[in-house]
């Protein structure tokens, strides 16, 4: 397939690091000659230097014999024009764009993007993305990840184990002995910032993060397995009250049918006062989330939560920081940079959110080969769950699991026949139709994608 990707930056390098290093053709176009120098040292890719809105920088990019666009600059004018000089002057087929600007998102206005106006196939909002990661997160507080998969039916979840684990030290395989009827795998496990697919003869040590793929009938019980507990979160404080913030506490609004007591906390005093006449029960507090006085007016000692959703990495891992020891039960932090996560632990951070590591999900998602359903990128792009179903063409059509040829860095979640999520086992058939979700490492996803493939025919 051949892949246009206008904008170098993190969310553009890191698609074009998986799209590249699965043999497609990919060109990076920039304005910014630097980025597009480290993406063409780093990559298998080709490099324009120029602005990708310009349809003669776009034709020197391949543009017209290219498969899809995705537009991820800076800017959701430009990423719009570079949709619309795709299909009028190129007439390429699928074009992605990122827009983060929330007037372009209104529902009301959705018509914009009809083929015969601002023809986009696909608008990827990393706000949105990050506010339901941050719903997800709040909905979970025993987990540090988590992400939904076979139209709900399953779960991945991401699990710190302590030293009161029952299941510490034991043998994965003896898991299956010990919980026959339970619905869980454990599919990767992070071990001194080394993530990797364990053998059935692997153990979990106290400290390991592990990532459990589960029925989601079978959570309450997989979380008990694993030494936590689930909580409610009805007390929540918001650090940052911009999109981010706003949408999360929108929706907690919502959805917490008058239970949740959530509080906003946003410096801007602009911010505040638009957070404030947007939400109706929520108290929002104009001051610094780092202020101790604050924070304490806010009622982070009693809160279940403090979640930080500020536009600054280091702002949101010390009001974290500070939430805890004043007494928050859990906190949560937004990070860009993944080179901090492994910071996370030691600081006694519950759990945070990549924005990147979302948004280049969500984009992933609308890229892959064959039936693929979902795509959830772990970590820095190290691992990722590909979800999607079998069709006829499929290697894996009709064979055995334990005849399946999987890579090492590979292992089965679940498999989902009709609407039932069955606990994969050797001898479960795989048949057209099934829904498959797989744990892979990054540099085994193009096997995994090999497995998935379908025929020409099918595209």
């Amino acid at each position: 397939m051949k892949v246009i990707i206008c904008g170098a930056g993190q969310v553009g390098w890191q698609i074009a690091r998986h799209l590249s290093g699965e043999l497609n053709d990919v060109t990076v176009v920039d304005s910014n000659p630097e980025l597009v120098r480290r993406a063409t040292e780093t990559l298998d890719v080709r490099g324009i230097a120029g602005f990708a809105s310009y349809p003669d920088v776009l034709d020197n990019a391949g543009a017209r014999d290219a498969d899809m666009i995705i537009a991820a600059t800076y800017s959701d004018e430009v990423n719009m024009v570079i949709c619309q000089v795709a299909h009028s002057v190129f007439s390429i087929n699928r074009k992605i764009a990122r827009l983060r600007a929330q007037s372009y998102l209104n529902a009301i206005y959705s018509d914009l993007y009809r083929r015969d106006h601002l023809p986009i196939d696909v608008v990827i909002s990393p706000e949105r993305e990050v506010a339901k990661a941050a719903l997800k997160r709040l909905r979970a507080p025993a987990t540090f990840d988590i992400e939904t998969f076979m139209d709900g039916r399953a779960q991945l979840l991401g699990i710190q184990i302590d030293e009161g684990c029952p299941v510490v030290n034991t043998p994965l395989r003896q898991l299956t002995d010990l919980f026959s009827t339970l619905r869980a795998v454990v599919v990767g496990i992070r071990r001194e910032g080394t993530l990797f697919a364990p053998e059935p003869g692997d153990q979990i040590f106290a400290g390991d993060a592990v990532y459990v793929f589960s029925h989601r009938e079978d959570v309450p019980r997989t979380l008990e397995v694993m030494g936590k507990t689930q909580t409610k979160q009805d007390r929540v404080v918001i650090v940052g009250g911009g999109n981010v913030g706003l949408t999360v506490a929108r929706a907690l609004e919502e959805k917490g049918e008058g239970r949740i007591r959530a509080r906003v906390i946003e410096r801007d005093r602009g911010r505040a006062e638009i957070a404030a006449e947007a939400l109706e029960r929520t108290i929002v507090l104009h001051g610094d989330g780092l202020d101790a006085a604050l924070l304490h007016e806010a009622g982070v000692a009693q809160a279940d939560a403090v979640i930080s959703l500020t536009d600054d990495d280091k702002t949101n891992m010390l009001a974290a920081v500070r939430a805890k020891a004043e007494g928050a039960k859990m906190s949560i932090a937004l990070v860009n940079d993944p080179t901090l996560s492994p910071l996370m632990e030691p600081l006694g951070i519950d759990a945070y959110i990549n924005p990147r590591a979302t948004t280049v999900s969500s984009i992933l998602r609308h890229v892959r080969h064959g039936r693929v359903r979902a795509v959830y990128s772990i970590g820095d792009a190290e691992a990722e769950v590909i979800e999607a179903e079998v069709m006829s063409t499929s290697p894996m059509a009709g064979q055995r699991l334990r005849d399946i040829d999987f890579p090492e860095g590979a292992l089965v979640g679940a498999v989902m026949k009709g609407d039932k999520v069955l606990r994969p086992a050797g001898a479960l058939r795989i048949d057209e139709g099934d829904v498959v979700a797989i744990f892979a490492m990054a540099a085994d996803v193009p096997e995994i994608e090999r497995l998935m493939q379908v025929s020409i025919d099918f595209f």
